[in-house]
């Protein structure tokens, strides 16, 4: 047993006036007259032993009564594990857990009702002069700062359900910086949550054992969900008329197989098709949706299934663009390439124009998405660089070398862009090897691949160096183990090299089946991918290419179910805008980015997945898991029908027993009035002779 203010022990000195009075009893003797004295000496032997036995007993009850007096005034209490009661002023923060798996169904209500519930109760075991701090995944400014408790309590009633998800780390390490600048010596922090295992990482936290950390886990009820995890299309580019696939993934967080699961998309608010399927408990798999875009431009989409209670997650938005053209640019040396006229010429899918290195704009290089550079013998420095910037900002560059090309040239275009360069021409015939059907360029070029294929003959070639350091993919090889046309990643855009020029002197590529498709499925690939989706609170930018705002243009978001529009804070990084959004969009769904009446493109945002995986831990893993990473000043509370108030209190400042100090006072005094108001003794008799 400990004492929370042992000073007042030194009161225990008031015992000795009981004693005293013991000691010097007071009373006088009354004189009484007897005629016969013969009986006298047996009646006071009597009376005399009855008295001190009484006089004793009521002394014990004056030393009882004072003793546990002064203990209640001491404030006893038994500790729990060995911790001492400090009666300074504490500083407590409470995180309460409001994501949308708070919106479960607990034993008395939602999680996040009892998680409130258990947050008032929690303050209610301190004392009104304490610092609070309260804390939610939204991590509002308001939130920031130390509020007293009539202040918190009207906070907590104020939370509601949030998109927003966070880690319990990042939770904890926000709450430790507010108990760093609180200026206590007890600080108490306090975990409300489900504790979900995909946001739920211990192992993680900082071991602070300057403060008390308490887990406090909500009971969930067993529930099965059935979530779209993602989506997206299996060639990177969208055309008109042309049967698009969709991959949409979906997962099964349950221990329950579900059957015959529809699953419907929709465009521009159209239903467009219509796909089902089985999943097995807890597995993942990814299901196929076929359709058709009769226009270009932005569209809007979704895919939804149907799974009560949990909905949040059933539907999953996206965007996309159909392209009404391509913008093809060819950069000539010598003359024009009857080749390249032939392909992209005579498309009307192609927007095909030709210019002579020597006549070049490079302002409007960002107008075209694919660029061919036919033959340069010498790639000056401006050119170059201007390459440089269009392929890093997104650009495709196609380079076919010229039968007299100035290699050192070529050499500084291509390792700037980390591709590999030309060396030297190898004149021996030769023949290509084989094609990277792998490579989504020739994904459905083929419908049936012959054994023996017929490909290229190459007549001379340049050789291309071997950097294991470039991101090169091959797209064909030659017999003697030479990349006959590859391509390289370069900043944001794409960098294709072929190792001869449109000659067929060095190869009868030009007039091969393998170059109208390779060709054509280069500048398809060139359309610009933007984002099908973003997801809330996660991503908190957006990036746009080549947009110029001038003048009074503001950029909007729009949404496109509400009235919801949002300027966003918008920056010019290179050639790029970029968008900061600062969590201002929480409500999922697709928007329209514009400015004033011109639209640029689709949004579409959708809350996190995290929140769908409903597996959460336990008390018992929770405490096994921070017992593993010894963490000896957390613990888990655990109500399990107990008054939360009092749990708290014995939890943290032990059982206390000062109310049973004032019952046995009441007890002791009762007892003394009893002795005094029942045991009568017969008067103290003085015997005169």
């Amino acid at each position: 047993m400990k004492f929370v203010s042992p000073s007042f022990l030194f009161a225990l000195a008031a015992i000795a006036v009981p004693i005293l009075i013991h000691l010097f009893n007071f009373r006088k003797f009354k004189t009484v007259y007897f005629s016969n004295v013969q009986f006298l000496k047996e009646v006071k032997q009597h009376t005399q032993s009855q008295s001190k036995l009484k006089h004793l007993l009521v002394l014990l009850m004056r030393i009882l009564a004072i003793s546990f007096l002064v203990f209640a005034f001491a404030q006893p209490y038994l500790p729990v594990n060995n911790k001492a009661v400090n009666n300074t002023q504490k500083a407590v923060s409470i995180y309460i857990d409001n994501s949308f798996s708070m919106d479960a169904t607990g034993k008395t209500g939602t999680l996040l009702e009892e998680a409130k519930r258990n947050a008032i109760a929690i303050a209610a075991a301190y004392k009104p002069s304490d610092k609070f701090n309260i804390l939610t995944n939204d991590f509002e400014g308001k939130h920031q700062r130390w509020i007293n408790r009539e202040e918190f309590l009207e906070r907590v009633k104020e939370i509601k359900v949030s998109p927003a998800v966070k880690k319990v780390s990042e939770t904890f390490s926000r709450q430790q910086d507010m108990l760093t600048s609180s200026n206590c010596k007890v600080k108490d922090v306090f975990i409300v949550s489900d504790f979900q295992k995909s946001i739920t990482n211990v192992s993680t936290l900082s071991n602070d054992t300057s403060a008390n950390v308490y887990l406090v886990p909500g009971i969930v009820n067993k529930e099965v969900n059935l979530y779209i995890d993602s989506c997206w299309f299996a060639t990177p580019a969208r055309q008109i008329n042309k049967v698009e696939e969709l991959m949409v993934r979906v997962r099964n967080s349950s221990d329950k197989e579900i059957e015959n699961v529809p699953l419907k998309l929709s465009i521009n608010n159209v239903q467009k098709a219509v796909s089902s399927f089985n999943i097995a408990a807890g597995e993942t798999i990814t299901t196929k949706i076929n359709f058709t875009c009769k226009e270009s431009g932005i569209h809007f989409a979704s895919v939804e299934l149907s799974d009560y209670p949990i909905v949040y997650d059933d539907k999953f938005y996206f965007t996309f663009d159909v392209a009404g053209s391509i913008k093809v640019l060819a950069i000539n040396g010598q003359e024009e390439s009857p080749y390249l006229n032939s392909l992209f010429g005579n498309d009307a899918f192609f927007k095909y124009s030709n210019i002579s290195e020597k006549a070049i704009d490079y302002s409007a290089l960002p107008l075209f998405n694919f660029v061919v550079l036919n033959e340069i013998n010498n790639i000056s420095s401006g050119l170059a660089q201007e390459l440089k910037r269009y392929v890093s900002n997104g650009g495709s560059l196609l380079v076919f070398p010229s039968v007299t090309a100035d290699i050192n040239s070529y050499q500084n275009l291509l390792s700037s862009l980390g591709a590999n360069y030309f060396t030297a021409i190898d004149t021996v015939n030769t023949k290509a090897e084989g094609i990277n059907l792998k490579h989504p360029l020739y994904s459905d070029v083929f419908s049936k691949i012959p054994e023996n294929m017929d490909l290229p003959a190459v007549f001379s070639h340049y050789t291309i160096t071997k950097n294991n350091r470039s991101k090169e993919e091959y797209l064909i090889k030659l017999h003697n183990g030479d990349v006959f046309m590859a391509k390289y990643t370069s900043g944001k855009g794409i960098v294709y090299l072929s190792s001869i020029p449109l000659n067929t002197e060095f190869s009868n590529l030009v007039k091969h089946a393998v170059f109208v498709p390779t060709l054509y499925k280069m500048a398809l690939f060139s359309i610009p991918q933007s984002n099908l989706f973003y997801t809330i609170g996660k991503d908190n930018s957006v990036e746009v290419s080549n947009l110029k705002l001038t003048g009074d243009n503001v950029l909007h978001i729009r949404s496109l179910t509400s009235t919801f529009d949002l300027v966003p804070e918008a920056k010019l990084i290179e050639s790029n805008t970029v968008m900061m959004l600062h969590n201002q969009l929480s409500l999922a769904g697709n928007y329209l980015l514009s400015s004033n009446t011109d639209s640029i493109r689709g949004l579409g945002f959708n809350y996190d997945r995290k929140e769908s995986e409903l597996a959460c831990y336990t008390a018992s893993e929770l405490q096994g898991q921070y017992e593993k990473e010894g963490y000896t000043n957390f613990s888990v509370l655990e109500f399990k029908g107990k008054d939360i108030t009092t749990t708290l209190k014995e939890a943290g400042q032990g059982k206390s027993l000062w109310k049973l100090c004032i019952l046995l006072v009441l007890l002791f005094l009762a007892a003394e009035l009893l002795l005094l108001r029942f045991w009568r003794n017969k008067p103290t008799v003085k015997v005169v002779s």
